[in-house]
């Protein structure tokens, strides 16, 4: 563990970009033109410069990333990469694509390291995927209740689902793989939709959906039947999987 010297004041703030740079919220975009140094994971080329807009001081954690190798070690890096700004005394903003706590691993592990090493952390959320799920489908989760799993762990763990309420289930498009890799991969897909076939007839209408990183662009809303969803799935995709029974 890293002792603190006590003249040290080093600080962490962990944001969210929003799903497109246009939904950067004022709070965000606050703290990353305040920090000393700006680490970022964006996905997009738009993103990338409107983070080094507001803050030149800006390095991207792209690198962090190795070709086929297990992504829970580039997020290793990635907290080692954002933690040492802070040890040295710098104000440190942490920049990440979406809703900073939601599925981003290192935003969580970094602000837990933070805190356990004496140093002040904070997290500030981001319009996330599911935000623009529930705008852009029209979906309100009060009326039949939501549930919402990632599709790898949903697949191993079988949760059970309660068929009148919604589900949605995230990172559908590479399901059952753990290494990164520049080309998509989903190598339990048809596993994944044999199981919901036990949950849903095959003509139940599901919708294959992936928010707009980009402003004037709409996003892809693409129903279709159960039994067809592996022709459907893009890499990037969300299923949503609504209620049986209408409430």
């Amino acid at each position: 563990m890293h002792r603190v010297p006590a003249h040290v004041t080093g600080e962490l703030v962990v944001v969210g970009t929003g799903i497109g740079a246009a939904r950067l919220t004022a709070e965000g975009r606050a703290a990353i033109e305040a920090a000393d140094r700006v680490l970022y994971l964006v996905p997009d080329p738009i993103s990338v410069h409107a983070v080094e807009q507001l803050n030149p001081r800006s390095t991207s954690l792209a690198d962090c990333y190795v070709e086929g190798e297990h992504r829970r070690k580039a997020y290793a890096r990635m907290v080692e990469a954002i933690l040492e700004p802070v040890r040295a005394g710098q104000h440190v903003c942490a920049a990440f694509y979406g809703h900073p706590g939601v599925f981003v691993l290192p935003s969580h592990d970094a602000v837990a390291l933070a805190r356990s090493e004496g140093f002040a952390a904070r997290m500030l959320p981001g319009i996330s995927a599911e935000d623009c799920l529930f705008a852009d489908l029209g979906v309100d989760p009060a009326e039949a209740g939501c549930q919402s799993y990632e599709a790898t762990r949903f697949l191993e763990r079988r949760p059970v689902i309660e068929p009148r309420a919604a589900l949605v289930l995230w990172q559908v498009g590479v399901v059952g793989s753990a290494n990164h890799s520049a080309e998509a991969q989903a190598p339990r897909l048809h596993e994944l939709v044999e199981r919901l076939r036990e949950l849903y007839p095959d003509e139940h209408e599901v919708v294959v959906y992936e928010a707009s990183s980009f402003a004037g662009i709409g996003p892809l809303v693409r129903p279709t039947p159960l039994v067809g969803l592996a022709d459907a799935v893009t890499p990037a995709s969300t299923l949503y999987v609504p209620p049986l029974e209408r409430p």
